[in-house]
């Protein structure tokens, strides 16, 4: 074997140290995205949506309001719809939701009543758009620390959107019944959910908060906004299914081992999540089962964690839609339930390697 000069070895040695520095660094952004966007290079790719379905046709349609462009994938179910019209379940993050739909799940929602799928997304190829969703997900403008200014705060514009834009233009391509319309939302999508619910109650019959970031700005959706929701009417009964994973309840919970411990920022942002208990999301569920007219329930998936949690809750959420929804909660057997079924989604999930290395905000 050729030896080698010593300039070209540390030359070498230089390299792999650098090379080896970026891998770790980009783990850490990846694991924690308070501290940097999720993976900008993961692309959406092919989907169902890019094959012929026996069960559904697929259309897509952007929606714009100056600063904003939101693009919609959406599958209309080819069985015919019951009297009042399809179920709706409209995801957020819709460009991710859309990866974790396949042939045997559109099978299986076939089956029942197959409901109308709409994947609210972004209009580009990113599977999840980190500066994008801190904007429009969540209710306040926080400054994280990292020299960067306030970030989100955009929710309510984002509501007007979805509400006033997209959900009537959905309901314009398919025959829609109202009280069987639902909105799911993960991680910041399941606080935009909860902020939603908590500001224009009326906008959906059925609500699938998923691991929602019960954290930001200092758990500020767990103070006044709830109150404030809890202490009026509703217009009409509703439904709420707060769904974690098992392993989101740890007392390490956070970002995950890529992450490196004894980076600053991660600590920082692994504090910032400890400062909400861990069962935040249970308690809040028992305090809504209180309030009348509301049908509220929590749902373990053992074993699970943040980023698996995304595939589990959206094929949850729409194998609920296809049957009765108001079944989201009685399937849960009360408000808190932990759920290990091996038919569930959440077993499918953790074999999702995919879902396993997801980079969403937690």
């Amino acid at each position: 074997m050729p030896s080698l000069e010593p300039t070209r070895v540390f030359r070498l040695l230089a390299r792999l140290r650098l090379l080896a520095g970026t891998a770790a660094l980009a783990l850490c952004l990846a694991a924690s995205p308070a501290l940097a966007q999720p993976d900008p290079n993961q692309r959406i790719g092919q989907t169902v949506a890019d094959a012929a379905s026996p069960h559904y046709r697929f259309e897509r349609f952007v929606v714009a309001d100056g600063e904003r462009r939101w693009r919609i994938h959406l599958a209309i179910p080819r069985q015919r719809a019951g009297r009042d019209g399809y179920a709706a379940l409209y995801m957020l993050d819709g460009n991710a939701a859309l990866m974790e739909f396949d042939a045997p799940l559109l099978d299986r929602l076939a089956r029942g009543r197959a409901p109308v799928l709409a994947f609210v997304g972004y209009d580009n190829e990113l599977r999840i758009d980190g500066a994008a969703r801190t904007r429009d997900y969540t209710p306040s403008a926080v400054d994280d620390g990292l020299g960067q200014g306030p970030r989100g705060g955009g929710a309510a514009a984002f509501a007007a959107a979805l509400a006033e834009r997209i959900q009537p233009e959905v309901r314009r391509r398919a025959r829609i019944d109202r009280s069987r319309e639902a909105l799911w939302g993960h991680s910041l999508g399941g606080l935009f959910v909860l902020d939603l619910l908590y500001t224009r109650a009326d906008a959906f019959a059925q609500w699938f908060p998923a691991s929602p970031s019960l954290w930001w700005d200092n758990g500020r959706e767990l103070g006044a906004p709830e109150r404030q929701f809890l202490q009026g009417e509703l217009r009409r009964p509703a439904g709420v299914a707060i769904m974690q994973g098992g392993s989101e309840r740890a007392p390490n919970r956070g970002p995950g081992d890529a992450a490196r411990s004894d980076d600053p920022r991660v600590a920082a942002h692994r504090a910032r999540i400890a400062a909400v208990p861990a069962d935040a999301a249970q308690q809040l569920a028992q305090r809504l089962q209180a309030k009348p007219g509301l049908r509220a329930c929590y749902r373990e998936f053992a074993g699970l964690g943040h980023g698996p949690m995304l595939r589990a809750s959206v094929r949850a959420a729409a194998l609920a839609m296809a049957g009765d929804p108001a079944r989201a909660c009685a399937d849960a057997q009360g408000p808190s339930s932990r759920d290990s079924s091996s038919r569930d989604p959440a077993r499918e999930a953790s074999e999702s390697a995919r879902a396993a290395t997801s980079p969403v905000e937690h």
